[in-house]
């Protein structure tokens, strides 16, 4: 089996998993911030932040070992974008309320049924689309890509945490990213598990587990398995994603090469890739827990306003995501679990984008 094919069959196995495990537990990183906000009930961020952690040390334990590589990640390119990842997690993060969730959860929807989640996948996929390569992305590298940090000045070959600690202490990296690994992932387990309701409830514990062990998996199976040697150009390469480098879950850019790939389908120099089946697999592991189930149910648009709404949700979180390289799961869990300080500051800007959002509907 070539590497491109292992890439392809475990991308689809594990987005199955993802779908089926998100669908049945109701993760979902928007319905988390609304229940924080509204309700006061935090069970489904606690979910957020146990899957972030489980996908941190997983990741970076792979990394440790010489498994996998996550310097060569997008997230830890040395310079960092600030402005793109603060206004594009700010403006997804207004798309995804005004859309009623990310785009994670628009497939897992479309799995159910939903007609809204197909129309704002669409308008997604074009609006990402247009931001990768059309109208928006003349406007993102013109008035946004050139604000940026370069580390690299400062004698930093990536931005992960723990190359910023080993040059500020003088720790060795491998010291330095174990104490990142273990502060924080301790941090974050504390956080999740002193809660007594959250503790009351294992199974939302086992579905947050297993989604942030997929999120590893998804790096293993990239920088892994799908690194090998190009029979061609004999190269050491990453084979099938579209970030030539190694990839986990992420759903906005994406959506955008899957629509490419349908209306391209004759192009002999588009494949698919790891992001565009994990699209598919996601969807697809709803399904199946719908008919499972007998959930499957089609429904539309509520209203014109309810169609408004998620039309302009959609444009948003394509332009919103691919500027700020991720969306809820890309940055959310995946740029995460790298360690990367700008999915940091992508996240804080989709929770501040859907915050904000969710008080102007609240009002209008």
């Amino acid at each position: 089996m070539s590497p491109a094919t292992a890439v392809l069959g475990g991308a689809l196995v594990l987005a199955m998993i993802f779908g089926a495990v998100a669908s049945r537990s109701s993760f979902c990183i928007m319905g988390a911030i609304s229940d924080a906000r509204n309700m006061g009930d935090r069970d489904r961020l606690r979910m957020w932040l146990l899957a972030a952690a489980v996908a941190m040390v997983g990741a970076n334990l792979m990394h440790l070992a010489g498994w996998i590589d996550l310097s060569q990640s997008v997230y830890q390119r040395p310079v960092v974008p600030w402005l793109s990842l603060l206004l594009g997690g700010t403006l997804f993060g207004v798309g995804m309320t005004l859309a009623g969730g990310c785009p994670n959860k628009n497939l897992i929807r479309l799995g159910g049924g939903s007609l809204r989640a197909l129309v704002v996948l669409v308008f997604l996929a074009v609006s990402a689309y247009m931001t990768l390569k059309g109208l928006f992305a003349h406007w993102r590298a013109t008035y946004l890509d050139r604000f940026t940090i370069d580390l690299s000045a400062m004698g930093l070959e990536n931005q992960g945490l723990a190359s910023i600690l080993a040059k500020a202490t003088g720790l060795p990296h491998v010291q330095a990213l174990l104490a990142c690994v273990a502060v924080i992932g301790i941090g974050l387990l504390l956080l999740v598990f002193r809660d007594r309701q959250f503790r009351s409830q294992p199974g939302m514990a086992a579905s947050a587990t297993v989604l942030g062990l997929l999120v590893a998996a998804g790096w293993y199976l990239t920088g892994h398995i799908g690194h090998a040697e190009n029979p061609d150009t004999l190269e050491i390469v990453y084979f099938a994603t579209n970030t030539r480098t190694l990839e986990s879950f992420s759903f906005v850019a994406p959506t955008a090469y899957s629509l490419e790939l349908l209306m391209l389908w004759t192009d002999r120099s588009l494949h698919a890739t790891f992001g565009i089946v994990s699209v598919t697999g996601v969807m697809l592991g709803s399904l199946v827990v719908a008919l499972a189930t007998r959930s499957f149910r089609l429904e539309g648009f509520a209203s014109l306003q309810d169609l408004q709404f998620h039309i302009a949700g959609a444009v948003l979180m394509g332009f919103g995501g691919v500027t700020a390289l991720g969306c809820t799961v890309g940055q959310g869990l995946s740029g995460l679990s790298a360690l990367a300080p700008g999915s940091l500051i992508a996240v804080a800007g989709i929770v501040c984008g859907s915050v904000a959002t969710m008080k102007w509907m609240e009002r209008a």
